[in-house]
C-alpha cells in the first residue's frame, strides 16, 4: 500500500499534468471554432467554382452535340485508358494527443492499400501529416513516398496547397500515376467525424444538364468569355480541384481540432476522477494515522 508522501507526490503530478491537458483543450477549441469558420466561408467560393465549372462543362457538351463532334475536355478531366498506378494522398496530423483519429486514418489507408494490391494495382501513398507517415514508413517501405510536415498549419495558406495540386497535375501529366485518391477525415461535428477516400484525379464533374444554373444566362446574368472558352475551362477546372482540395485539407485540420479538444476533455475529467479517488485514500490513511498516535498517546498516559 502507498504511504502519506507517495500519494501526495501522484496526487501532485496528476494536478500538474490536469492543468497542462485543460490549457490543450481550451487551445484545441479555439483552434476549432477558427476552422469551423474558415471552413464555413470557403465552401461557398468552392460552390462557386463548381458552378461556373459545370456551366462551361454544359456549354461544351451542348456545342459538341449540336456539332455532331466529340467533346474536348481538359487534360485534368481525362481519364486514362488503363488505370494500372494509384497514388493515395493521405491526410494526417503531425502531432498526437488527439485519440483516434490518426489511428482511423491509418486503418482506412491500410484498408485501401490491400485491396488496391488484390486488384493487381500499383500504389504509392503520399502522406501529409507525420504520424500516419511513420508508421506507414515501417508497415509499407516501398509503398510510401514522402511525408510531408507542417502542411496547414497556418489554416488558410492556399498558396500552400496550390502548390500540392500543381506538383500532383505535373505528375499526372508525366503519367507517374493514373488515379489520386485522397484518403482525410471529413468534419460533421467536434463528436462526430467520418474517414473518406475521394478520388481527385482525373477531376469529374457531376453536372445535371437541366439544372437552370447551368445555363449560359442564369437570372439577369449573361456570360461572355475574352478568350477562348477552353482555356477559361482548364483554368476553371484547375482551381476547382485546388478548391477541393483546400476543402478537404481544412475538413482534415478541423477534425483533428476537435478530436484533440474532446480528448483533453475526457483526459482532464479522468484526471479530475483520480484525483478525488486518490484523496479520499489519502484522507482515510491520515485518519488512520491520526487515530493509531491518538490510541498510543492515551495507551501511553493510562500506564503512567
Amino acid at each position: 500500500m502507498a504511504g502519506l508522501k507517495e500519494l501526495r507526490t501522484r496526487i501532485g503530478s496528476i494536478k500538474s499534468t490536469q492543468k497542462i491537458t485543460s490549457a490543450m483543450k481550451m487551445v484545441a477549441a479555439a483552434r476549432l471554432r477558427r476552422s469551423q469558420d474558415l471552413l464555413a466561408k470557403s465552401k461557398t467560393y468552392y460552390e462557386g467554382l463548381l458552378t461556373i465549372a459545370g456551366r462551361l462543362y454544359k456549354e461544351v457538351k451542348t456545342e459538341s452535340k449540336a456539332n455532331n463532334t466529340e467533346a474536348v475536355y481538359p487534360l485534368i478531366m481525362q481519364s486514362k485508358p488503363v488505370q494500372e498506378k494509384f497514388l493515395l494522398l493521405v491526410l494526417s496530423s503531425d502531432r498526437g494527443l488527439c485519440g483516434s483519429y490518426n489511428a482511423y486514418v491509418l486503418r482506412e489507408t491500410i484498408r485501401r492499400i490491400e485491396e488496391l494490391q488484390r486488384d493487381g494495382k500499383t500504389v504509392k501513398v503520399l502522406c501529409i501529416g507525420k504520424k500516419v507517415g511513420d508508421a506507414l514508413k515501417h508497415r509499407y517501405p516501398d509503398v510510401l513516398l514522402d511525408t510531408l510536415v507542417g502542411v496547414g498549419n497556418k489554416n488558410d495558406n492556399y498558396r500552400e496547397v496550390e502548390d500540392i495540386a500543381e506538383m500532383l497535375l505535373e505528375k499526372y501529366m508525366l503519367g507517374e500515376f493514373d488515379v489520386c485518391e485522397v484518403i482525410y477525415t471529413y468534419f460533421h461535428s467536434a463528436i462526430n467525424r467520418e474517414v473518406k477516400c475521394n478520388q481527385l484525379l482525373p477531376f469529374e464533374l457531376n453536372v445535371d444538364l437541366e439544372d437552370p444554373r447551368y445555363d449560359d444566362k442564369y437570372g439577369d446574368a449573361f456570360y461572355e468569355y475574352d478568350v477562348a472558352k477552353e482555356k477559361v475551362f482548364s483554368d476553371v477546372v484547375f482551381m476547382a480541384v485546388v478548391s477541393e482540395l483546400f476543402q478537404m485539407l481544412l475538413n482534415a485540420l478541423t477534425s483533428e481540432h476537435g478530436a484533440r479538444m474532446t480528448s483533453m476533455d475526457n483526459a482532464t475529467r479522468n484526471a479530475n476522477d483520480m484525483i478525488a479517488k486518490l484523496t479520499l485514500k489519502y484522507n482515510r490513511l491520515r485518519q488512520g494515522a491520526i487515530t493509531t498516535e491518538l490510541i498510543e498517546i492515551i495507551a501511553g498516559a493510562e500506564a503512567l
